[in-house]
């Protein structure tokens, strides 16, 4: 398997805000917009507390896995804003002043860099590399695959797209990847499911779905295909065939994305 078939991409959002409800995040559908124009996916989301341990045990656990990780909130100079700290212990480094990340701060604010807790801005762990914030010269961090950057939508999406755009170019193919769906009239979940099954059995190159709905007493089911462009396209009308075999009408389905 290539890089991006046997890999995926992974989000962690930061900030006890967001599970209190003060701030809804948005960084989620965002970052799935941004994979989606290069034909990446997203293959999960955390949503998690400021807590130091929380974060520390995540990242552990992150970063001993195969993916990709974008990483959105905590790495300000805050006592509150832990992530940066978090992830030296994750990774069993020490915190280090990045020099050109001093550098950066010191054109930002002037020499020498005052008050000293500025310093903590680029106070990253040993070995890491910078990641550009176009917005007030404070730059994020990347180590072994996972990418860290502020909470602010402004900074972290700018960030993101730099990130795709510098590390993983290789991996993209905005054609790779299709979804296409049917909506199926009339159709209840038991009326399908020894068809689906056998369906996936026979099909293990795409990834089926069954998102059953009912409205003003009307039942109906969509079901949908992804993958492959070209193994969606070859699959679609089988799954057609067995829909209507069963007696049931379908129509298809356009489908949108919100980038947000």
């Amino acid at each position: 398997m290539t890089g991006v078939e046997a890999r995926g991409f992974g989000l962690v959002v930061i900030g006890d805000e967001l599970l209190s409800g003060k701030r809804q995040d948005r960084h989620f559908p965002h970052l799935q917009g941004l994979l989606a124009e290069r034909g990446l996916e997203l293959r999960w989301v955390r949503l998690i507390s400021d807590e130091a341990a929380l974060i520390t045990g995540t990242l552990r656990e992150t970063l001993a896995g195969p993916d990709v990780v974008f990483s959105c909130g905590g790495i300000g100079a805050t006592p509150d804003d832990r992530t940066r700290q978090c992830a030296a212990e994750a990774l069993g480094v020490s915190l280090a002043v990045h020099p050109e990340g001093r550098q950066m701060l010191e054109e930002r604010f002037g020499r020498p860099v005052e008050p000293s807790h500025r310093l903590r801005l680029v106070e990253f762990p040993s070995g890491a590399s910078l990641i550009p914030n176009p917005v007030n010269q404070v730059p994020g961090f990347s180590i072994r695959d996972h990418h860290f950057m502020p909470g602010f939508p402004s900074m972290a999406w700018p960030m993101m797209a730099w990130v795709l755009d510098h590390h993983y170019t290789a991996w993209h193919d905005p054609d790779r990847l299709a979804d296409r769906a049917i909506v199926v009239t009339g159709a209840r979940e038991s009326d399908v499911i020894p068809m689906l099954e056998r369906f996936e059995q026979a099909h293990p190159g795409v990834r089926l779905s069954c998102l059953p709905n009912v409205r003003q007493g009307q039942f109906s089911l969509e079901l949908g295909l992804r993958g492959n462009r070209d193994a969606v396209a070859a699959t679609m009308p089988a799954l057609q065939a067995e829909i209507a075999a069963l007696g049931f009408e379908w129509q298809p389905v356009t489908l949108t994305v919100r980038h947000d």
